[in-house]
């Protein structure tokens, strides 16, 4: 009996060892995270995880997070986009332009700003998709256009300040109806319940799987991986409370990851991207349409591109010659380092996610630390082929 026992344990190690080494792409992402974030709260003498500079980190990283969603997918159908810091750059001159030098109402201006953000999607990805040049020589294109009609619309000066109204969707923050405000009782309350939001569509997940018997994940990893994430919102959430609580743009950025993480794992468009990413010839023939779906990433690209330029502009208070330079870099690094793959078909929402924090828990603890940014950017760059090596040393593994 206790030999059986024993042999019992001796399988559940081994197969829970065999599910990491499987899924150490998707948990190697996580552990990076929080090693790199207990680092630098150390090395900061708990600076990094401060309220007020917890919230400037998701305000300075919000349209790095919102252009890694779109870039993603993109990613994901075996294509990449160069443009995106440039088309940022363009949109939030668009917007100077229609709100403050003509005055236009500031809701019609950022409408039409997500309009043009698709329509330069939709003009780089007919290239793409219909006449299959590659995404990388087309999108260099864009990169440069863009920002070269982002110097002519500014006329190479700074325009600015925007109103208050349209300032705050970068810098304001959800009013609390429950209290005060000292500490933000709604966003203590809203991030409590997400955090059960999280745990519960987590479980019911799992036993779904359960069900049809394709459940791989040992309930240990499963127990530990989201008790540690549901105690994480918790405790993030309560950080924010004791500031001024939840900024606007986090709202935006929790309902895009929601959104999309949902159109990537539970619809059918979702599943055709992959299929297009890991092999675009047998999805061809198995009767999608490869042509429109890569051309539909580049307009949705575009779009969040767009919405990024705004929130950046809104930011600034201005917007300038510059905005948006070397943005494509962060957004790119951010995809890969979040687990997906340079071939295309592997890749999710909310890994790339997880890797535009790394990206920026980085840039603030090193800015706190005072390294230089000839340091920083060497330090990114070793970070970003350190993730691709991985990649690959994977894929030959298997």
């Amino acid at each position: 009996m206790a030999e059986t026992t024993a042999g019992r344990a001796s399988d559940r190690g081994r197969s829970g060892f065999a599910f990491l080494r499987n899924n150490l792409r998707e948990y190697g992402i996580l552990i990076a995270l929080v090693v790199i974030m207990a680092f630098f709260q150390f090395a900061t003498g708990g600076i990094l995880l401060k309220p007020v500079n917890l919230t400037n980190l998701i305000l300075q990283n919000s349209y790095i997070v919102i252009m890694a969603v779109g870039m993603l997918l993109v990613i994901v159908s075996g294509n990449i986009d160069l443009s995106v810091g440039s088309v940022l750059g363009f949109v939030g001159a668009l917007a100077a332009v229609m709100i403050v030098q003509l005055q236009m109402n500031f809701v019609i201006a950022a409408f039409l700003c997500l309009v043009v953000g698709a329509a330069i999607g939709a003009a780089q990805g007919y290239w793409i998709a219909y006449h299959k040049i590659p995404s990388f020589i087309v999108t260099l294109a864009g990169m440069l256009v863009f920002k070269g009609l982002t110097l002519w619309l500014l006329a190479g000066q700074s325009v600015g300040p925007f109103p208050p109204t349209f300032q705050l969707i970068a810098s304001g923050f959800v009013p609390d109806f429950l209290g005060s405000g000292k500490p933000n009782i709604l966003s203590l309350v809203a991030g409590i319940g997400l955090a059960l939001l999280v745990l519960f569509l987590a479980i019911r997940t799992r036993r779904r799987e359960q069900a049809r018997g394709v459940q791989e994940e040992p309930f240990g990893f499963f127990a530990a991986k989201h008790a540690a994430i549901f105690l994480a919102l918790v405790y993030v959430s309560w950080l924010m409370a004791s500031f001024r609580g939840l900024p606007n743009v986090f709202i935006v950025m929790a309902l895009l990851i929601a959104i999309y993480s949902f159109v990537a794992n539970r619809t059918t468009i979702g599943r055709r991207i992959y299929a297009i990413g890991g092999n675009e010839k047998a999805a061809k023939l198995s009767g999608i349409r490869t042509e429109r779906l890569t051309f539909l990433t580049f307009v949705n690209m575009g779009m969040l591109a767009g919405l990024a330029g705004l929130i950046f502009a809104a930011r600034l208070n201005t917007a300038t010659p510059k905005a948006g330079l070397g943005f494509e870099l962060d957004v790119i690094a951010a995809v890969f380092i979040g687990g997906a793959s340079m071939a295309g078909g592997v890749g999710t929402v909310v890994g790339a996610v997880i890797g535009a924090f790394i990206m920026g828990v980085m840039n603030n603890g090193m800015s706190i630390l005072g390294i230089g940014i000839d340091y920083q950017q060497v330090i990114k760059g070793l970070v970003l082929l350190a993730a691709v090596v991985f990649d690959v040393y994977n894929k030959n593994k298997v």
